[in-house]
């Protein structure tokens, strides 16, 4: 197979992983911070929380930070492989 054909390929799986799950995932992404306090509050209806936040993120701007933090972490070690990939494959020079 062409180098081509894998790169279509792989760019095409990457697309369908990408749109598969806002095509069929209904509903608003929820977190565990949310889930774990919806579950205290139903354990423990007068349970009060010890502090809040001191701002809200609105919307999925919390998501989409933590997979921007995913993502640079995920570049980094994919540099660092191929970094120390490419030290060792190299003919020493004497």
């Amino acid at each position: 197979m062409k180098t081509r054909t894998k790169n279509i390929l792989m760019l095409a799986a990457v697309v369908v992983l990408a749109v598969f799950p806002l095509i069929f995932v209904q509903g608003e992404f929820g977190g565990s911070d949310d889930a774990a306090e919806k579950l205290i509050q139903s354990i423990h209806p007068s349970y009060t929380p010890w502090f809040s936040s001191l701002f809200e993120l609105p919307g999925e701007t919390e998501s989409m930070l933590f997979a921007l933090q995913a993502a640079i972490g995920a570049g980094f070690i994919g540099f660092a492989f191929g970094f120390f990939k490419g030290k060792t494959s190299k003919p020493k020079s004497q």
